[in-house]
């Protein structure tokens, strides 16, 4: 068989000019073109204003989800500069929305210190907007320029004249280049409530004209309530939440932390308002500096049994933390900015949280001692813990490599290729053992409900038989010995009842996952199965329905007359080859990949649903109760 041969010359060079690169591969500034990528470009917006308001220009941010799906961003700050820049014969308006890497922020003068993609945010919007409106309020005139797909289409000009200031952006998201353009206003609220106390005292205004909610949200307390509020439905060990403050090298560091009667961590970092959901040198220096201080002090006074030593880990149980730095040059690692890279920021942060630390164990004693308390006793539950471990190794597959009985494998030995499907009971996890392509697809059938890790210290969790089961069926390894790369599948998919019993037990799974496998969920392993809520049959013809707008969809497209209709609420009651086709036949079902997209939300969350305390569990549930889809009764 022969093949073609393509020639390649200098004809097939080609130069994407203006903006149509970013059209072209929308990915490589925005992440995906999915619901991510989509929100992204709120959030794009937003920091432009966010900018304005670490220099020290804005007070007030508005932001309007409109009817027709276009959203508006408001501040009353400077205004995007609109004279013409004789070198390019343009508005620096008109540049700024059409030229990748044009803006303010590359010099020192008019930005300290900024978040956004530096000269990339407005035009990437631009580019990947069906339409945008830019109006500039500046200098006692009133400015205004609109596009289309990035292109100018109503050149720049003098609107009207007005005392106020700011810039206000109106643009609504292509629906050529998005799988969806439909806006969700509370993923969008939780990103706008988290920079309103990463900048106390800013006030930042939300309101969605498609459902007439509104929220506005001002934190004079900055991250003192920020600390707070992820520690809803938690109960800290001592009164006052620990503030930290100070300023070195131009970079300023803020720290809020407090000790809680949980047994979990939740730390998060910030770079100039950007979520570091990798960590990087802010953090490595704040932990640097907890260890050091926590453990003198525990020392100094004597506070230590004899024998007992204390590992970074115990100072990590029950410890809520933000930790936010303002770097006038950041380094971040990859596009996403997971990651902050400066070196100095480390020292710089260790310095002033160390030395305020100290000062502040020491001039509280009783708070202190109560800290020092809540660590010595994770550190005797971890000495615990690991004689336990070392015992459970020696009776378990821990230490052998067996699989557990149960777990019916795939002969596919490629994690890529490979899923594996976690049921609840023996009934269902039957029908799926027979339904299943043996060649790629494994069961495991855990028996009732999982212990809930929520409320339990590590040895709890590691003495429990079905945790145990799943640990040594995931292959990863737990606690410090946990890793991702070991992971014997790559599509770890929940598989339970459609009912309440069903919901628990999904919830309880995935409350184990975000505690202690959260790089398998970053990394879009975990997925929640979708099986169907009902068949409807008529005549020879039977369809599976997902939905209960599903449901209306298809009695109107079939007719009410001759239907029968059977809902299932637990997966035993579909025989081997039902749940083949609806739920685990690649070709046919449907999956929702589990994503951590507000880490901080997602954390409250758990706690609430998962944690101790009653009153904000029921708060939640009286909010939400209209939302409910499927009810259980």
């Amino acid at each position: 068989m022969s093949e073609e041969k393509i020639e390649y010359t200098a004809k097939d060079i080609q130069v994407l000019e203006g903006l149509s690169a970013i059209r072209k591969r929308p990915a490589m500034y925005i992440g995906d073109t999915g619901e991510h990528g989509l929100h992204h470009l709120v959030y794009e917006v937003v920091d432009n204003s966010i900018d304005e308001a670490l220099a020290g220009y804005c007070s007030n941010i508005w932001l309007t989800v409109r009817e027709d799906g276009s959203v508006e961003v408001r501040d009353d700050g400077r205004g995007i500069p609109t004279g013409t820049i004789e070198k390019y014969g343009k508005s620096a308006l008109e540049i700024v929305l059409t030229t990748l890497h044009a803006g303010g922020k590359f010099g020192k003068g008019v930005y300290q210190v900024s978040g956004g993609l530096h000269g990339v945010g407005l035009s990437v919007v631009n580019a990947l907007s069906e339409r945008m409106t830019t109006e500039v309020y500046r200098e006692g005139k009133v400015y205004r320029i609109s596009c289309v797909r990035g292109k100018v289409v109503e050149p720049l000009s003098e609107k009207g004249e007005s005392e106020r200031t700011g810039t206000e952006v109106v643009f609504k998201p292509d629906s050529q280049v998005f799988e969806s353009v439909e806006f969700n206003f509370e993923r969008i609220t939780n990103r706008l409530r988290e920079l309103a106390f990463l900048n106390k005292g800013l006030r930042i205004h939300a309101k969605d004209e498609r459902s007439g909610e509104e929220q506005t949200f001002q934190y004079e307390g900055g991250l003192i309530e920020f600390v707070r509020y992820i520690d809803t439905g938690k109960v800290a060990i001592h009164p006052s939440v620990i503030y930290i403050e100070g300023e070195k090298q131009g970079t300023k560091v803020e720290v809020a932390l407090e000790y809680n009667d949980s047994y979990l961590e939740s730390v998060f970092s910030f770079a100039n308002d950007i979520n570091t959901v990798e960590g990087g040198t802010h953090l490595s220096g704040f932990r640097r500096a907890l260890t050091r201080s926590l453990h003198d002090y525990a020392r100094k006074e004597k506070l230590l049994p004899n024998g007992l030593s204390l590992s970074k880990d115990d100072m990590r149980e029950g410890l809520t933390a933000v930790v936010s730095v303002k770097v006038q040059e950041p380094q971040f690692e990859g596009q996403t900015k997971a990651k902050l890279g400066n070196s100095e920021v480390q020292g710089i942060v260790e310095s002033i949280v160390g030395e305020k630390l100290s000062t502040f164990l020491e001039l509280n004693p009783q708070e202190a001692k109560s800290i020092i308390a809540k660590i010595v006793g994770a550190a005797q539950a971890r000495e615990a813990a690991r004689h336990a471990k070392e015992l459970a190794r020696r009776k378990s597959a821990f230490e052998t490599g067996l699989l557990p009985g149960k777990l019916a494998d795939c002969s596919e030995r490629d994690p890529a290729k490979s899923e594996l499907f976690i049921v609840e009971g023996d009934s269902a996890g039957g029908s799926a053992k027979q339904g299943r392509n043996r060649e790629f697809q494994a069961i495991l059938p855990l028996r009732g409900k999982i212990l809930n890790i929520e409320k339990a210290r590590l040895m709890r969790v590691l003495s429990n038989a079905e945790i145990r089961t799943l640990i040594t069926a995931l292959g990863t390894g737990f606690g410090d010995e946990f890793n991702p790369d070991k992971a014997r599948y790559h599509k770890i998919i929940i598989m339970t009842d459609a009912d309440v019993d069903g919901a628990h037990i999904r919830t309880l799974l995935l409350t184990f996952f975000y505690r202690y496998a959260k790089s398998l969920i970053e990394r879009g392993y975990v997925y929640i199965a979708q099986p169907p809520l009902y068949q409807v049959k008529k005549g020879k013809s039977a369809r599976y329905v997902y939905s209960e707008k599903g449901l209306e969809e298809v009695l109107t497209l079939m007719g009410r007359q001759g239907v029968s209709l059977q809902r299932y609420k637990g997966l035993g009651e579909m025989n081997p080859e039902q749940l083949w086709s609806t739920t685990m036949n690649p070709q046919t079902r449907t999956l929702r990949r589990v994503t951590i997209e507000d880490a901080v939300e997602a954390d409250r969350l758990f706690t609430i649903l998962m944690g101790d305390e009653v009153e904000p569990r029921r708060e939640f549930i009286e909010k939400h109760a209209l939302e409910v889809k499927n009810l259980d009764i």
